[in-house]
Parts: C-alpha cells; sequence; structure tokens
C-alpha cells in the first residue's frame, strides 16, 4: 500500500443500497461521509505550513512599514529605546528610594536592560540595517555612561543603581563595558546568530545571578578566588544557560534560528566556560562584563 497524503474512503455508495435502514436511504452528500486519515507526509505539511508561519511572523513583527523598511526600523529604534530609558527610570527611581540594598538594585538593572532589550529585536528587519538602527539604542547609553561618568551631568538615581559605592566614576568601567558588550553582539552577531544570545544571556542572566546567589548562599568559596563561591557560579551558569535556551525558542518562534537538542548542549558548554572564567582572579583585575562576553563569543564562534 502506498503512502498518500490524505486517505479518502467514500461511503456514499455503501449508504446508498436497499439492504440500509429507510432512515439511510436520503442522500447525503459526500463530503460528510468522507473520512481522512492522516499519513506521515500529511504531518510533514504541516511541520512545513508551521514553518512558513514563523516565517510569515517573523516578517509581519520585522516590519512595521513595508513600504519604507528606513521608518520601520526608525520606528523600531525608538520604540525599544523608550521601553530601555522607562526600565532606567524604574530603576533609578528605586534606588533613590532606598526600597532595596543599592548592589541588589544594581544587579537587577543588569539582569533586565540588556534581557528587555533583545525581546525587541523583533521589531527590527534582519539585515545590516536593523542591526545598526537596533545598536543606536545600547549605543547611546554608552554616550550617557560617558557623560555620567566624566560629570558632564549628574543624575542620581541613575549613579545609584549603576556603581556599586555610588561613585560616577565606576561607571566608566562596568556600565560602560556591558553597554559595549551588548552593542558589538548587536551588530556584528545580530538575531540570526545563537553567539548573540549566549554573550548577552550570560553577561545579562549569568553574571547578574552570580552576584545574588553568591551573597545570599555562597558559604562555601572557591580554593582558587576566595572572592567567588561555588553557589555563585552554579547560580551563573544555570541562569546563563536557562536564558539562552528560552531566547533560543523565542527567536526560533519568528523563524530566525532553528531549535534544536545540539544548540541547547551549546550554550550549556557556552554558560559553564563564562562561569569558569568569572570565577577566576583576572576577571576581578580586568572586569568580568569584559571577561564574560569575550569568552561567551569566541567559544560561541568555536561552536556554532
Amino acid at each position: 500500500m502506498t503512502s498518500t497524503t490524505t486517505a479518502s474512503i467514500n461511503l456514499c455508495s455503501f449508504i446508498s443500497t436497499p439492504c440500509l435502514p429507510f432512515f439511510f436511504s436520503s442522500p447525503i452528500p459526500p463530503r460528510f461521509l468522507t473520512l481522512r486519515i492522516p499519513t506521515t507526509s500529511s504531518r510533514f505539511l504541516k511541520t512545513t505550513d508551521s514553518r512558513r508561519r514563523s516565517s510569515s511572523l517573523a516578517a509581519a513583527a520585522a516590519v512595521m512599514f513595508p513600504e519604507n523598511s528606513v521608518l520601520s526600523d526608525l520606528s523600531a529604534c525608538g520604540i525599544s529605546g523608550i521601553i530601555a530609558f522607562s526600565c532606567l527610570t524604574f530603576w533609578g527611581e528605586i534606588g533613590k528610594r532606598r526600597f532595596f540594598d543599592q548592589k541588589l538594585i544594581r544587579k537587577l538593572v543588569h539582569i533586565n536592560i540588556g534581557l528587555v532589550f533583545m525581546l525587541c529585536w523583533p521589531l527590527f528587519s534582519s539585515g545590516i540595517q536593523g542591526a545598526l538602527f537596533a545598536s543606536l539604542v545600547p549605543g547611546l547609553n554608552i554616550i550617557r555612561m560617558l557623560l555620567l561618568g566624566l560629570g558632564v551631568y549628574h543624575d542620581e538615581g541613575t549613579i545609584k543603581s549603576m556603581s556599586r559605592h555610588g561613585d560616577r566614576r565606576e561607571l566608566l568601567k562596568g556600565p560602560l563595558y556591558y553597554a559595549l558588550s551588548i552593542t558589538v553582539a548587536c551588530i556584528f552577531c545580530w538575531k540570526t546568530s545563537p553567539v548573540a544570545i549566549a554573550v548577552i544571556c550570560n553577561l545579562c542572566a549569568g553574571d547578574g545571578m552570580a552576584d545574588i546567589v553568591g551573597r545570599r548562599l555562597g558559604t562555601e568559596r572557591l580554593p582558587y578566588n576566595r572572592n567567588k563561591s561555588f553557589a555563585g557560579s552554579i547560580g551563573m551558569a544555570t541562569a546563563g544557560f536557562l536564558a539562552s535556551v528560552g531566547y533560543m525558542y523565542y527567536f526560533a518562534s519568528f523563524g530566525y534560528i532553528e531549535d534544536s537538542v545540539g544548540m541547547i548542549l551549546r550554550f550549556a558548554v557556552i554558560s559553564i566556560a563564562s562561569a569558569l572564567v568569572e570565577s577566576l582572579p583576572i576577571s576581578t583585575d580586568i572586569d568580568d562584563n569584559l571577561t564574560i562576553s569575550l569568552t561567551s563569543a569566541l567559544v560561541g564562534v568555536l561552536l556554532f
């Protein structure tokens, strides 16, 4: 028996025979008497249709003004900028009112900003034009960090929410490297590359959770670095990995990448490698925002 897309069994002739009871004697439209049996081919067509719908969804999300891609990306840039600025303003107000410890607020900002920005990527087109417009959002934040760090203008809420000790000059180190890493990942990797996901997720979710978990559960210190703990390193690897997998499925739903078990395993390797490098003393001497981003990018390029 050969496999076909659907097997149709027409029962009209059978029902119209005299041997059936009288209530079947009236003619019944054939379309109500057709049994459809799904086969392997039909399942394949459903998968293909699902992928086509994902591609259509990506196209619809990426182009708000199909007749003008520049206007579309410019609008997406404006929306993303408003969202990012709103997040920074929110955490700045939290910092001013001292609702939470300053170190906790700083790490919540660290986790939140990059991941929220990456949620906005489907609004942009998929080419280099979309990447450049999207990079303007963290790029403007680079300028903002420079102006604040150099004392050109003052914003107490931002300084408190993004620095360790409330010193504006601290913004010229970690926060500046953070914005630079996201900008570079946005321009050179963009949303069709798993490397961009790995870099930003390990930098934001991984590094942020390392500090939060380490301060609360880090009683057992690492033998080669007494400033780091087993709990913090495990928390970093776990958070970076879970965030990477989550964004893999997120971008796959738009058709930008294809999710797979192999990709999940590669994300696990990158997160573990980033956690190991972050635990080394060199990350304290340089800056973990740089070492984590570079490690995620280098290992990602090798694996993907």
